[in-house]
């Protein structure tokens, strides 16, 4: 039955999830009549309609809610926004040409889908068929997009054929972005007969009560946050009886392989953790035999180990088997672990919270917020899919026309150069972190294959390439990234997901040999400079010159509070011949580079780095934060046309003067660029530490191109993490302030105002600004330099209460005797901030 193994956090244990399989089997076959009557009458009852479908679509809906014990539609109401759950409900599409016309969904259910109904009277699985179904689909996207943006985009698209079929579309991030079969290409089409099994009863069921259930996110987010969280005590284990963090980090991969292998079907049944469980008892055995397994995946063939023969697994994963002998309660950790299953692991996610449950310092955040997959859909479908999606609409419209002109051939070859070509086309996220946009990604591309498969089946053709090994694959999905763990994480994150799709769509067919393939796909380097040496800076006696580490802090020992720990301090370096560096060849960008603020790329990245970086990039302002070098870098392989496309995450500060000026000046070259897709202000949850920031994304292409603007409108807590949220659509003209309208952001200055007016008041480290509680403690040992803070922000927003200390016109002795309690402030706050050599 749907979800028996989310409903609670015990309920994730294989075992658990096996006697849950079996209760229901037990209920089938103890009371089949109670479930199967009314199904089959309905079946029978409609398998000859063949009338119109104006005259019999309310009819089998109604029934068909009947049969699935779903509650009936409502009666509509003349006021529009009160028709939750009714037939005929009115909506107005605004075409782009400025004109409105009205339309009317068959079926619409606020929240859940849209429904579009037809009497094709063809043959299921025809050309003519296909036809009329993907138009009906199209129809319906135009229906969801056209709801009020106070109703949202519901998650499902529902298309049927009355009496014969009904197929399911989904679109999770809410967007109005491309609807996708579900659950998979192979599977969204259910015949009438199909609706005798009862998942499928259970699926159409949650599409009409919990949709949002049906997410793959949302289902797998708790199983994969506990499987994290147990890694996380391996690791500690491990590092604490004295295994580098490094060496266990790579055998702990090894052995989470090893149970996706197991769960999946590519090893025996139980082989590990059988094997895990004979090693309770004699661990002084655990390095030879899991040494002896590990080469043998390796290698291929068979393993004494498990006594059974082996797939070949390869690709530099098992190529080292470096084994750490473990002791009985930490073997007990690893059986533990494996008795999760294993296939329901996120990659969307995984990735994050393994890459967390490895860095020793970043084990306190498994339980924060990670940043969830309908987040990351909302840039990577625009930015990649939305344009794969327009160019495969185009070629099946082609490949009809030639088909309905008998010249099948031509029809098959048009859908089959695509498919190759969708097959070689690269995808590069410049900051990949551990791999969760380049999964994403992939899973998208894996869809659509899926439905070019599905029509070259309708013309009764079968994927000879596929069967070739053209096939989307992870060689395709390239990435950089500096952190050396988390790279490697990106590599084996696009390994589950691929092999996640395969065993969805290919039932327990094995995959190629060797399963692992050694793409050297993900690339561990800095993605925006490039260098000969790095060395240490040392001043004119060969010293050492050191700065704060920009994140050790200690407890002062007067107010308690948390300051900056001088003593926590790195070498300060200098960078031999930087320059730009280069990133592969690819046809898309898409990414999330770090968020650091001009402000506070000295004090994270260090004086040497951030000179070395300037000097490399000399185009891209100096008030620029870190993000923009990945913005100008993509902008510029958009408009020389070396990419398609790209889409970027950065801070919401991008519409802002200093960033803004990066974004203008591509908008304005002779060859220019287009923003096609902006949201100014979104929530998201930052990957490095897990705190919640307000961000911007921005799709951009060569050339001059009308694009949509996304604002925020509503935001609700979420069931599992981060927000719901509600946005309103407008296109247009976007401009460099990510607006539409007049383009106010590359507006002149007067020269009659030249030279009358300042900046005002700038301050050169936040310590200075105080909050009304600390200033209220400060201010009483002397009012003089405590001031009201205001900003542009609050005169333009809503106001904030806000003070600041104020030492102007004072030197070091009088700021202490004005108030000392700020000067220490000053003091512990605001002299580590810059990265000054000492």
């Amino acid at each position: 039955m749907l979800d028996n193994h989310y409903h609670s956090s015990h309920a994730t244990r294989k075992e658990e999830r096996r006697v849950t399989i079996a209760a229901t089997k037990t209920k089938d076959r103890e009371g089949p009549m109670a479930t199967e009557q009314p199904i089959d009458r309905f079946i029978a009852r409609w398998r000859d309609a063949d009338g119109n479908e104006r005259a019999n679509y309310q009819l089998f809906l109604t029934e068909l809610c009947e049969a699935l014990d779903l509650p009936r539609p409502q009666p509509a109401a003349q006021e529009t926004g009160d028709n939750a759950y009714v037939f005929e409900c009115r909506v107005d599409i605004h075409q782009a040409d400025g004109s409105e016309n009205r339309g009317y969904i068959d079926l619409y259910r606020r929240d859940c889908f849209v429904l579009e109904a037809k009497q094709t009277g063809r043959e299921l699985g025809s050309e003519r068929w296909d036809k009329a179904m993907l138009r009906a689909h199209a129809q319906a996207q135009s229906y969801a997009r056209a709801l009020p943006a106070n109703e949202g985009r519901p998650p499902f698209l529902i298309i049927t054929d009355v009496g014969r079929s009904i197929e399911i579309y989904s679109e999770f991030s809410r967007s109005g972005a491309t609807y996708v079969p579900f659950p998979d290409p192979r599977s969204h089409r259910i015949r009438l007969d199909d609706l005798r099994r009862e998942p499928v009863r259970e699926r159409l069921r949650a599409v009409w009560n919990e949709p949002l259930a049906l997410d793959p996110g949302r289902r797998s987010a708790r199983v994969t946050r506990e499987i994290a969280a147990e890694l996380a005590q391996l690791a500690r284990s491990l590092e604490a009886a004295g295994q580098a963090p490094e060496r266990v980090a790579s055998f702990l991969m090894r052995c989470l392989f090893t149970m996706f292998a197991e769960d999946v079907g590519l090893l025996p049944p139980r082989a590990f953790s059988g094997l895990l469980d004979e090693l309770q008892e004699t661990p002084e055995h655990f390095l030879p035999m899991v040494g002896g397994l590990w080469r043998a995946m390796n290698e291929g063939g068979f393993s004494a180990e498990i006594r059974a023969s082996l797939l070949r697994f390869n690709g530099g994963l098992f190529a080292s088997p470096d084994v750490i002998p473990l002791e009985r309660a930490q073997i007990e950790r690893i059986r533990r672990a494996a008795r999760y299953d294993w296939r329901h692991v996120e990659p969307s996610i995984f990735g994050t919270l393994l890459e967390r449950a490895l860095r020793p310092e970043a084990r306190h955040r498994l339980g924060a917020h990670f940043t969830p997959r309908a987040y990351v859909e909302r840039l990577v479908l625009p930015a990649v899919i939305e344009p794969l999606r327009a160019q495969w609409g185009d070629v099946q419209a082609a490949a009809i026309a030639l088909e309905q002109q008998g010249k099948h051939k031509k029809a098959v070859e048009q859908i089959r150069a695509f498919q190759r070509q969708l097959c070689a086309l690269r995808v590069l996220d410049p900051a990949c972190g551990s791999g969760n946009f380049l999964y994403v990604t992939l899973e998208h591309m894996k869809r659509l294959e899926g439905e070019i498969l599905n029509t070259l089946g309708a013309l009764g053709e079968s994927g000879l390439l596929e069967l070739e090994g053209v096939t989307v694959a992870p060689h395709q999905f390239l990435g950089l990234e500096l952190n050396p763990r988390a790279a490697a994480i990106a590599e084996m994150v696009l390994w589950i997901g691929y092999l996640q799709w395969h065993f969805r769509t290919h039932g327990h067919v094995n995959p190629p040999e060797p399963v692992l393939r050694d793409f050297r796909n993900i690339e561990c380097r800095d993605a925006v400079l490039a260098y000969d040496d790095c060395v240490y800076a040392t001043d004119p006696t060969g010293r050492p010159l050191t700065r704060w580490d920009g994140r050790s802090y200690k407890t002062h020992p007067a107010t308690g509070e948390e300051v900056p720990d001088e003593a926590a301090r790195v070498p300060l370096e200098r960078y031999i011949n930087p320059r730009r560096a280069r990133w592969p060849a690819a046809d898309f960008v898409v990414g999330n580079p770090p968020f650091i603020g001009t402000k506070r790329m000295r004090a994270t990245l260090g004086d040497g780095y951030v000179d070395a970086l300037r000097a490399a990039w000399p185009e891209v302002p100096e008030s620029a934060d870190l993000v923009m070098y990945w913005w100008h870098r993509a902008a510029e392989l958009a408009r020389n046309r070396e990419i398609r496309c790209f889409g970027l995450i950065t801070t919401n500060s991008l519409s802002q003067s200093f960033n803004r000026r990066v974004v203008q000046r591509h908008l304005d070259e002779s060859r220019p660029l287009s923003l096609l897709y902006a949201i100014p202000d979104h929530p998201w949850v930052d990957a490095g530490d897990g705190a919640s920031v307000r961000i911007s994304m921005t799709v951009a292409a060569c050339g001059i191109h009308e694009g949509s603007l996304y604002r925020v409108v509503a935001e609700n807590p979420g069931d599992v993490d981060g927000s719901e949220v509600d946005l309103l659509s407008q296109k247009g003209t976007l401009h460099a302030d990510l607006k539409i309208g007049a383009n106010v952001s590359n507006a002149k200055g007067l020269q009659a105002n030249a030279g009358i007016s300042g900046m005002g008041v700038a301050l050169h480290g936040s310590g200075f600004i105080l909050t009304p509680d600390r200033a209220e403690t400060i201010v009483q040992a002397g009012r003089a330099v405590i001031r009201r803070y205001i900003g542009g922000r609050d005169l333009l927003q809503v106001p904030r209460e806000r003070y600041v200390i104020d030492f102007s016109g004072l030197d070091q002795e009088g700021a202490l005797h004005a108030n000392p309690a700020a000067f220490q402030r000053v003091l512990d706050y605001v002299k580590p901030e810059p990265s000054l050599p000492t």
